[in-house]
């Protein structure tokens, strides 16, 4: 296995964390980002940079400038970047209703917009090597859309998008583009995901508005059943990045509790979806 230079963000918590002690642990350089680095996320950058391999960087996904000095600090550095793994996100819950523009705004700005900002400062330096590797961590709900996770599966619906399409675009300049899609987890996002604004609609709504609640509820009752281990994602990421290049599947499930429902609706897609690319002419992609 030869060392790879790895970009991961969201790492201060949850699969980022694990992703990065796991490719570090590997022997991997891994460029760990996250917000705050000297604030509230002191002790964790302190924790990832004590390791071999590890270099924190403090990065507002958010903001071009940002990640741009980001990318030409690893490239500056290490000459390319081998592997991203955009893996930051950010969750709301609640009827649809209740997203105010701002809600919505905000969910696409880091599911959406800020995958795509690396991804856009990553592929040149991929594309001049001839080789690379994208991992856009999605989530089962970015495949079918949840009732009261509408925006956010509307925003992992349009990483899938995006992945998808540039999956088939790239993969002929030796760059690789790979989803995981999660299931529920007991990680720091999914216990803290956060309710949308405007609060007063769910009067209206009567015991639909509880549904929610519900469905935490029952996600709840799975995790203690199935008890999934988050450390099961960072498995699958590492093994994408360790599997060679141009043999890596579009999309991994990782998801104990319904990832067979999400297998099922992937492999249905797949083959119809290859049925389209040919029909328009560009079956030689697949």
């Amino acid at each position: 296995m030869s060392k790879k230079i790895v970009l991961i963000t969201g790492t201060n918590t949850g699969f980022g964390w694990l992703t990065a002690h796991s490719a570090a642990a590997a022997g991997h350089q891994v460029y760990a980002t996250m917000r705050d680095t000297k604030g509230r996320n002191a002790d964790k950058a302190q924790a990832l940079e004590a390791i071999e391999n590890v270099t924190v960087l403090d990065v507002i996904l958010t903001d071009d400038e940002s990640v741009k000095q980001a990318i030409e600090t690893i490239v500056g550095k290490e000459g390319t970047i081998d592997v991203l793994v955009n893996n930051a996100g950010f969750a709301m819950s609640g009827v649809a209703e209740s997203y105010t523009t701002a809600d919505v705004h905000t969910t696409f700005d880091i599911n959406v917009y800020a995958p795509w900002r690396m991804m856009k400062q990553v592929l040149p330096a991929m594309r001049k090597q001839r080789e690379g590797l994208i991992i856009n961590v999605t989530s089962g709900f970015g495949r079918v859309s949840f009732p009261f996770a509408t925006i956010y599966s509307a925003s992992k619906f349009a990483l899938e998008g995006m992945s998808e399409g540039l999956h088939y675009e790239v993969k002929r300049l030796g760059i690789d583009v790979a989803i995981v899609e999660p299931g529920a987890f007991p990680t720091e996002m999914q216990q803290k995901s956060n309710p949308a604004s405007d609060q007063a609609v769910f009067e209206d709504y009567g015991a639909i508005a509880d549904m929610p609640n519900k469905m935490i509820t029952a996600i709840g009752g799975e995790m203690q059943t199935k008890n999934p281990d988050p450390q099961d994602v960072a498995d699958a990421i590492l093994k994408l990045i360790n599997t060679p290049n141009g043999t890596r599947p579009l999309r991994t499930v990782v998801d104990p509790i319904t990832g067979q429902y999400i297998e099922a609706a992937n492999l249905a897609v797949a083959e119809q979806f290859a049925k389209g690319l040919t029909v328009f002419g560009m079956g030689e992609l697949l």
